[in-house]
């Protein structure tokens, strides 16, 4: 996309907001409109670009841990632009669904992903639980745990979309044994900064909405969470090595829960 030719159906006038996150990643599978966007968030934020690897980095372990633990099923809601250390890269022997709802990332995911064993790309919108699972069941065996992935993504979801009730109703969905990998952006300690992403992220294609720790918390109703409980991306079970020290802009909060029964 770098040379900026527009493949049919995709528009870059307005800033993509998976497009943006492609770009903090360092990928190359965005346009000057989604850049320039992005660049103003990381005037505000600088470090909102590290905050997505670790982001990104916290899946990778979430779902290996998963994997560990005998989970063979990942659903992963919008799971944004194929990058390396997608999840069907760090796990061996599972069936992943991949959900979204952007045209840009069902065409590259299709493209990418396609032939890919085990993988399946699907059309769907977290906001619309029952459909996104009937179509899920087709490949999936819903009698069974599944781990449904929502990363970086429910801040994107406004309050009038009651994110709250829209995690509820996947939980009743899922299968007993399943398990939750949730992340949200929860900067208590900057609003000030976080209502000038939100303005950045109002002239994108989806809204950003930042929320309090509490807010994060109860979404997690339900869930048996698994140690070490709702902690930064960077001290979910960080890797032998990692430098476990916190770091300024550290407020991307993480969890992962089992639904016992």
């Amino acid at each position: 996309m770098t040379s900026e030719r527009v493949p049919p159906g995709i528009s870059a006038a307005v800033p993509n907001v998976a497009r943006m996150y492609d770009y903090y990643l360092g990928g190359k599978d965005n346009f000057e409109v989604d850049r320039q966007a992005a660049e103003r968030v990381l005037g505000i934020v600088p470090e909102v670009a590290g905050d997505a690897r670790n982001s990104r980095a916290f899946l990778q372990r979430a779902v290996r841990h998963l994997r560990e633990l005998g989970v063979d099923q990942f659903l992963d809601i919008g799971s944004g632009l194929p990058t390396a250390g997608h999840v069907h890269e760090v796990i061996d022997g599972a069936k992943v669904v991949y959900v979204d709802n952007d045209p840009v990332v069902l065409t590259h995911s299709r493209a990418l992903l396609g032939h890919s064993p085990g993988v399946t790309v699907q059309e769907g919108d977290l906001r619309e639980p029952e459909k996104v699972m009937v179509r899920a069941a087709e490949v999936l065996d819903l009698e069974r745990p599944v781990a449904l992935l929502v990363v970086s993504l429910i801040h994107f979801v406004s309050d009038e979309e009651d994110p709250a009730d829209l995690v509820r109703r996947y939980r009743e969905l899922l299968p007993a044994g399943s398990h939750l990998v949730l992340t949200h952006v929860a900067p208590d300690t900057m609003p000030t900064k976080a209502d000038q992403v939100s303005a950045v992220y109002q002239r994108a294609t989806s809204p950003f909405t930042p929320r309090r720790r509490a807010v994060f918390e109860g979404f997690l109703e339900g869930f048996e969470l698994l140690e070490p409980g709702i902690v930064n991306t960077r001290e979910w079970r960080p890797d032998p090595g990692t430098d476990k020290s916190r770091v300024k802009g550290d407020y991307h909060l993480c969890a992962v829960g089992a639904k016992r029964r």
